[in-house]
């Protein structure tokens, strides 16, 4: 029985081989070959030979229009190659086998992930849904090279987009580029203290002790100066960004920006308890975890023997600690009950504040915090857990009037060990080492963070203005601003193309889409005059990162603060996404680094990459529900995988999308239609493009594009192929290609072209 032919199939593109031709045997001419022919015959051959000249030069001419006229992109004749600095080194990454021209076919049938490549930790997240709440994420590790040029490449490919920044931001930290700037001088120097863990290991614990005694002393080591609980409190806020009690930060009311308010206000939620916590939900009450005790309780024993504490007194200490440790943690509960209880944003000035959580000075501690903004008692704040608070309040007042452990100050001892907790990356690794061991016993399986990442993070929270003002320098903002309009306008072309169900959705979203303006996000720019004198009070010192730390601290502070009284949105640093600000579509800076953007780039590489990750980010925040408006995504989707089962021919029943897999599918082609458009649309604009490892225009696109498409992608949990199969979709359909790749569709007779 024959096999049925399937519509579609990958296969290899071969030459066509040459039939051997037939042997010429050697005859007599005939007699009539012997007569002389006649004049006219000769001239009649003559004007033959001129006609078929005359044809040859004329079709050649239309060719070499059609070639270079037509489809100037796909032609990488007489395009000069790049030689800087940033093109030698992408040069050195795009080897011979990553050419998807030259690829076999299993190279565009693997599914994301499928080859073992793996994907880190991405994105800045703020909040856990709380507006304006401060980032509480932990960055994942990274396995760094050991084994070669050639590991370290393939590392280089499977790292999300944040760690891309964070290793350009560290490259900039660890370059001298023989800047005068002096704040330019004392970010580096901080940075390069934060990586001198020698000279952290050598002063111990003294750092940390001598500030115990400028704070009063504390009871485990025998000298305490009982100072007042507000006045440690308030001075753990204003100096250290310590907040053992309860969390501030700064944010906005939801119910006000929906009427379009930008006002900020300050926002108190429950605190990062350090003892583990779980929720019970049949007592709808959050509780210690019992099996979490005994490792909670060695780390504790640990770190006051670390600072002295004597033997005989450690234990009772550390009992105090986690039996006010786990009171607190009773009166916690988790966001999302939070939010059912409908306990987030409750507004309340401070004066009524006092008057329900007294044991907290309130106005003070705020005056200290937010100094030198102006509060008063009638001032306004938006309450995230009023029950804790209530609770919390109770709490102190219970301690501080247990006369039997007045001279023990356990919660003097509680802040203390707090400090500790916030000044841990400054402390040497007896500290960090039992904080990892915590770690494991609580089935943290993480790896643990590369040195020189937390120091980039710990870095940008102090000095995030002279990172920006380094960054724009390596960055050339004219070339991002007219890729971010070029995608943008092939974007809305996109839109317009599409079949809607309702016509009413689709003139909403036209509307909104026709209302927005797409810029890149930066601070306003500082010159370094302007920098020297803004950190011109501060001073890092090159082999003390325990005071530079603490420094860093009320740098952070006075960096929050100003969001009170500033309306302008300050742009992060560390985003690599697009978000909406009112009309505004902001692209921030950290979306245009190396190795996927560089301003010396030949452009078909910049929007191979970013354009393409552009593209697929904005067709996300815009489209986030487009499956249930169009009939195209699903038409689409269905082509594509359809192509895609051809190509691999599944053995036994093939398997079907969900919707989210098929909005994914259409979602992701559309990206790279997209960026290609907005690639071709340059060209017309700015005719000329450079070269990369002898490859130009359409050729280095899709290679750029091959090497971002999967690994960067927070969505491929939904991505039932490799994008790369993409590109031998757009070769076989459209005439952009320069040339047919090594593994090509072949379609068959009468086959859909919905893709």
């Amino acid at each position: 029985m024959s096999e049925t032919p399937t519509e579609l199939e990958l296969q290899p593109s071969v030459q066509p081989s040459s039939q051997p031709e037939p042997e010429l045997g050697l005859q007599p001419p005939s007699q009539s070959d012997q007569q002389p022919k006649p004049w006219w015959r000769n001239l009649q051959w003559l004007l033959l030979v001129l006609v078929g000249f005359s044809s040859c030069a004329a079709m050649l001419g239309l060719i070499y229009y059609l070639h270079h006229h037509l489809h100037p992109e796909d032609q990488p004749a007489a395009v000069s190659p790049c030689v800087s600095a940033a093109c030698r080194s992408a040069s050195a990454r795009i080897s011979p086998s990553t050419d998807p021209f030259t690829q076999p076919c299993e190279y565009f049938t693997s599914s994301c992930g499928s080859d073992g490549r793996s994907e880190l930790s991405g994105g800045r997240m703020r909040g856990q849904g709380i507006p304006g709440h401060p980032q509480n994420q932990k960055d994942r590790s990274e396995r760094r090279g050991q084994d070669g040029e050639d590991r370290r490449q393939t590392e280089d490919r499977t790292l999300d987009r944040k760690t891309l920044l964070l290793q350009h931001l560290r490259e900039v930290l660890e370059t001298k580029d023989g800047s005068s700037s002096l704040a330019v001088e004392k970010t580096r120097r901080f940075y390069s203290s934060c990586l001198d863990t020698r000279s952290i290991e050598t002063a111990g614990a003294e750092p940390f002790l001598s500030l115990i005694q400028k704070l009063g002393g504390w009871a485990v080591s025998g000298q305490w100066n009982r100072t007042d609980f507000n006045s440690t409190l308030s001075s753990m806020m204003r100096d250290f960004a310590t907040f053992p009690f309860f969390n501030l930060y700064i944010g906005k009311d939801p119910a006000e920006v929906s009427r379009g308010s930008s006002r900020r206000y300050i926002q108190i939620d429950q605190p990062d308890l350090l003892i583990p916590i779980k929720w019970n939900s049949r007592t709808q009450k959050s509780e210690a975890k019992t099996e979490t005790l005994r490792p909670f309780l060695a780390s504790c024993q640990r770190y006051l023997a670390l600072l002295g504490a004597p033997p005989n007194t450690n234990m009772i200490h550390v009992g105090v600690f986690i039996s006010l440790s786990s009171e607190l943690a009773v009166a916690a509960s988790p966001l999302q009950h939070r939010l059912q209880e409908g306990q987030l944003h409750q507004r309340m000035t401070i004066r009524e504040l006092q008057r329900q959580a007294p044991a907290i000075d309130w106005l003070r501690c705020l005056q200290a915090a937010f100094h030198p903004v102006s509060l008063g008692e009638e001032d306004l704040v938006l309450l995230h857990n009023l029950p804790y608070i209530l609770q919390m309040s109770r709490i102190i007042k219970k301690w501080q009037n247990k006369h039997e452990l007045r001279g023990s100050g356990p919660l003097h001892t509680y802040m203390v060990l707090n400090l500790l907790h916030t000044l841990m990356l400054a402390m040497d690794f007896r500290f960090s080492g039992t904080a990892k061991n915590f770690s494991l016993a609580l089935g943290d399986t993480e790896g643990e963070v590369p040195r020189w990442r937390r120091c980039v993070l710990e870095t940008e929270r102090g000095f995030d203005s002279v990172l920006t003002h380094l960054l724009r320098q390596r960055t050339e903002p004219r070339q991002a601003e007219e890729m971010i309009q070029h995608v943008f306008s092939s974007f809305k072309s996109k839109l317009n193309q599409l079949q809607w169900m309702d016509q009413k959705v689709q003139q909403l979203l036209v509307k909104k889409v026709g209302s927005l303006t797409p810029r890149l996000w930066t601070s306003e720019e500082s010159s370094e005059a302007e920098l020297d004198l803004l950190f011109s009070e501060v001073t890092v010192g090159s082999d003390s990162f325990f005071s530079n730390y603490v420094q860093l601290l009320s740098l952070w502070q006075k960096r929050r603060n100003k969001l009170l009284v500033e309306n302008r949105e300050a742009a992060d640093i560390l985003s690599v996404s697009p978000s909406l600000l009112g009309n505004e579509l902001l692209l921030p800076l950290g979306m245009f680094v190396p190795p996927l953007f560089h301003h010396t780039y030949p452009r078909a590489m910049n929007y191979g990459a970013t354009g393409f990750l552009i593209a697929k980010d904005i067709l996300h925040l815009l489209l986030p529900n487009i499956f249930s408006h169009t009939e195209s995504v699903n038409a689409a989707a269905d082509c594509l995988w359809t192509l895609y089962l051809n190509a691999t021919k599944p053995a036994g029943r093939r398997a079907s999308l969900s919707m989210a897999q098929q909005q994914e599918l259409w979602l992701q082609f559309s990206a790279l239609q997209v960026s290609l458009q907005a690639y071709q649309q340059s060209l017309q604009q700015r005719p000329g493009d450079s070269s990369l490892s002898g490859r130009a225009h359409t050729h280095l696109f899709l290679t750029a594009f091959s090497q971002v498409n999967c690994d960067m992608d927070p969505y491929r949990e939904f991505m039932p192929l490799g994008p790369s199969f993409f590109i031998t979709v757009v070769c076989s359909r459209t005439n952009q290609c320069p040339s047919t790749p090594r593994c090509s569709i072949r379609p068959q007779q009468n086959s859909p072209n919905t893709c």
